[in-house]
């Protein structure tokens, strides 16, 4: 079994390793307009969070 001649850096083993943790971001649907919106936030399209306008969306 071959061995490598060279250490790889901390550097060079991180890069390679930087994609692994990348995920997409979950997303929950809007009870109001069901639209799809990221969780604890408030929705974008219709303005509504936990059943209540926060966000004036009229304009």
């Amino acid at each position: 079994m071959p061995n490598p001649k060279r250490r790889h850096s901390k550097a060079r083993k991180n890069k390679r390793r930087a994609h692994d943790f990348l995920v997409s971001p979950s997303l929950s649907e809007c009870p109001n307009c069901h639209e799809r919106k990221l969780p604890h936030q408030a929705c974008l399209k219709c303005g509504y969070y936990k059943g209540r306008e926060v966000i004036d969306t009229t304009t």
